[in-house]
């Protein structure tokens, strides 16, 4: 039996953490294993902007995105139960914590160090790692960045071992142990 027959997810599933812990190819693993909606909030963003997000920042700044951001999520979690995706700064603001909390339910992705390091280094669309140390940058966001992660509903483990679709069944399996948000279809 496939999963998307035997689970019902009651809630929307928020996939937070650093860049490259997995949000977005594990979130799309996960949807369809579940049979599910995937949404991108970032790509929300820009797509309402019709921006990219580098664009909304040089025109209108930070401040201006992450107001948007906030917003977009606001929708996102109102619709149809699904995976949501979301950029790496979206769970820092304690207002998106709370409605993330309230709305949905936050997963994060923990990924060691090392790990987004080799998943990143070779990227150049990072734009936060683009600095003459980018490994310390990284270091650097990782120990801000943390403690607001540790925040979320659920923590489960990256291992640098597992495939794409290895990751998701090991999120679905923690999300099993929350039956206000996957249960078991009659």
């Amino acid at each position: 039996m496939a999963a998307a027959d035997r689970w019902k997810l009651k809630k929307n599933v928020v996939l937070v953490g650093m860049m490259g812990a997995g949000k977005t190819a594990v979130g799309k693993a996960m949807a369809l294993q579940l049979g599910v909606p995937f949404r991108d909030s970032d790509e929300e963003i820009e797509r309402a902007a019709n921006m990219t997000i580098s664009e909304i920042f040089a025109r209108d700044g930070e401040a201006f995105f992450r107001d948007r951001e906030t917003r977009v999520l606001d929708r996102l979690l109102d619709a149809a139960p699904g995976i949501l995706s979301t950029g790496g700064g979206a769970f820092l603001a304690a207002r998106n914590r709370e409605l993330i909390s309230r709305k949905g339910v936050a997963v994060w992705l923990k990924a060691d160090l090392d790990l987004l390091w080799n998943r990143v280094k070779h990227k150049d669309t990072r734009p936060l790692l683009r600095t003459a140390d980018p490994y310390a940058t990284l270091r650097d966001i990782y120990a801000a960045r943390v403690p607001l992660y540790a925040q979320a509903d659920l923590a489960v483990r990256a291992e640098p071992d597992l495939s794409v679709q290895a990751m998701a069944a090991k999120v679905v399996a923690a999300l099993a142990a929350r039956p206000d948000v996957l249960e078991v279809k009659k």
